[in-house]
């Protein structure tokens, strides 16, 4: 396995449907689209111009000859010169009938012919290592694949078009300067030097921490776009925790009766809440009980209540608060979680006291809703989207850090700006202060890809589908 070799894969997801894609890529691209395929006017595809779409047939010639070939599927084929495609290398597309067979046999006749499989995300790390992207772009490629909401494909998006690349270029560039700055005092220590006094190194390493320590308090925006959140619909039985997963959803997706304990295991479902992807989990009613499935049933609620990222405590407007409750409200201020506290069932007579309930969740929103008449639930929906976003949504242009990866190197950067920060204050020579400036560049060249191993490129694109 090379760089210099043709890759092939199926683009689309195997199974029936209306198109199915077979990508090539190398530069023998074109010569083995040649041996495959018979366009209607009789021209090879070698031939044609780049940006080109062209209808015809894929054969399998035959080993007997003056045999006629045998055709495989009627096609439309698309050729893509270097260096304008996705690769920058020859890129040939093969759009055929979608279904096992034709994407099959299409993939092992160029196998045959002389491309190999590509590997998972081997496509867009071509483009990488032949400099169309830089490795936030190339991670900005799976988060579009894999986004939930339209927040989170603006997010994917931005960091494709390199906002966040150049973001991370210009901090990048500032600890440059003062580095060859430093360097330079070091190697023409008798020479007077402008600007490399020690109070502008220290102001000019203050503002670089600054500005990465901001990208990563803000990295929760991103794994909260990227991944969502998880909220768990918890309460004691029967005040209506099914009939809210159900509202929110705006579909019976639960099971409702009057019957305490009607719902005996957790019901997960992914909803899109103004803009957030939010993992709705409908819990068993929590209680004491001696029935077997029951006890298991309110075990994993007990288990989701300690993963949830956000609580919706409901409570029934129509009664007084009982043990369940307390009980219940006692192991949520254990666990000091999100809580929203959903008042429920409020089309019928009052008999909770809300004030009781305040005197727990003192700084908690209420809201108070009747699932059954879907009434407050779009002020339910508010209140989520206000308390995970803390009041700052982000705006068109926001850029953020999406894994781990990129948090990981952006928090080793700051560590190193601080040793260097340390070492100015304490009037340590250039030397010492430039070693860390020095890490902490090499750091961030690791998000973009400047001074990656090809250990860490493996990593990132073995996450990707092969036909990418």
């Amino acid at each position: 396995m090379g760089a210099d070799d043709t890759i092939v894969a199926v683009s689309t997801p195997i199974g029936e449907g209306g198109i199915g894609i077979v990508r090539l890529s190398g530069k023998t691209s074109l010569k083995i689209a040649d041996k495959i395929f018979l366009s209607k006017d009789g021209k090879r595809p070698s031939k044609f111009k780049t940006y080109t779409v062209h209808y015809g047939h894929i054969v399998e010639k035959s080993k007997v000859k003056r045999q006629k070939a045998k055709v495989i599927d009627e096609v439309i084929l698309t050729v893509m010169r270097s260096p304008r495609s996705y690769t920058k290398e020859d890129v040939v597309e093969i759009n055929c009938h979608s279904g096992i067979a034709p994407l099959k046999k299409i993939l092992d006749l160029c196998l045959i012919n002389g491309a190999r499989l590509a590997e998972p995300g081997e496509f867009t790390k071509r483009a990488f290592l032949n400099g169309r992207i830089d490795v936030l772009q190339a991670e900005a490629v799976l988060d579009i694949i894999k986004a939930k909401t339209d927040l989170s494909l603006r997010l994917a998006l931005n960091n494709l078009e390199g906002l966040f690349s150049k973001k991370i270029n210009e901090i990048r560039e500032k600890l440059i300067q003062i580095f060859a700055y430093m360097e330079a005092s070091i190697d023409f220590s008798e020479e007077d030097l402008r600007g490399l006094k020690r109070d502008n190194i220290f102001k000019t390493l203050a503002g670089v921490k600054h500005e990465i320590e901001k990208l990563i308090s803000g990295s929760s925006q991103g794994r909260i776009l990227r991944q969502g959140i998880k909220a768990v619909i918890c309460g004691s039985p029967n005040v209506g925790k099914s009939s809210l997963m159900n509202a929110i959803l705006k579909e019976s997706r639960s099971i409702v009766t009057h019957i305490p304990g009607t719902t005996r295991d957790t019901i997960e479902e992914v909803v899109n809440i103004k803009g957030i992807a939010v993992t709705l989990v409908d819990t068993a009613g929590i209680t004491d009980t001696d029935h077997l499935v029951e006890k298991e049933g309110i075990r994993r609620s007990h288990v989701y209540l300690k993963n949830a990222d956000l609580i919706l405590l409901v409570l029934d407007w129509s009664r007084e608060l009982n043990k369940d409750d307390l009980d219940i409200i006692k192991q949520i201020k254990d666990n000091k979680k999100e809580t929203i506290v959903v008042i429920n069932k409020t089309d019928l007579k009052k008999k909770l006291n809300v004030n009781k309930i305040k005197r727990f969740f003192a700084k908690n929103p209420f809201v108070h809703i009747s699932a059954l008449n879907m009434k407050g639930v779009d002020s339910l929906e508010n209140r989520i989207r206000d308390m995970v976003w803390k009041g700052k949504a982000p705006g068109p242009g926001f850029i953020s850090v999406s894994n781990e990866r990129q948090l990981d190197i952006l928090k080793r950067s700051s560590l190193d700006i601080d040793e260097a920060i340390k070492a100015a204050r304490a009037k340590l020579s250039m030397d010492c202060i430039s070693v860390y400036v020095k890490a902490s560049i090499e750091s961030l060249g690791e998000i973009t890809g400047y001074t990656i191993t090809e250990k860490a490129l493996d990593k990132i694109f073995s996450e990707f589908c092969i036909g990418k």
